[in-house]
């Protein structure tokens, strides 16, 4: 049976991304026919462990995203991933912005447009605020990757 690869992409891959795919995970664990990957539009972070208050949060609702490492998205993750989904409007953008055919750009969707769809909401970047935007984020992409796991 063929693997259906997602990827979810931030800016830095080190907190939205991260939680997104750890969550995904979690709600498709012991279904081997998927794969779940995360990455962000920047370099900044390339190896870098996720920021520790995603650890945090994904460790109080029970999940490990301690062995996850920070990449770069590259124009060769079109050939790679069956659905790129992206957490605000500038990744939506940036990544668009590789895209080299058409069928790339139908790969990529902004991940609330499960929850909200149509009005291009973004999942808000927590990285310059406190613990609680980490719990509204995680809330957040919790709920769009519920949807998610019913649509797939």
């Amino acid at each position: 049976m063929e693997k259906t690869r997602i990827l979810m992409v931030c800016l830095g891959n080190i907190c939205r991304s991260p939680l997104a795919e750890g969550i995904m995970r979690a709600k498709l664990f012991g279904r081997n026919n998927y794969e779940i990957d995360s990455a962000g539009t920047g370099g900044w972070h390339v190896g870098d462990p996720p920021d520790p208050r995603s650890v945090a949060i994904a460790k109080q609702m029970g999940l490990d995203i301690t062995g996850q490492r920070g990449r770069q998205f590259q124009a060769t993750d079109f050939d790679r991933f069956d659905h790129i989904f992206v957490m605000d409007n500038s990744n939506h953008r940036d990544v668009l912005k590789l895209a080299r055919t058409e069928h790339d750009k139908h790969k990529v969707s902004l991940i609330l447009d499960t929850l909200f769809p149509g009005e291009n909401v973004d999942v808000p970047d927590p990285y310059y605020g406190g613990n609680d935007g980490f719990a509204k984020v995680y809330d957040m992409l919790d709920q769009a990757c519920e949807i998610l796991k019913e649509r797939l």
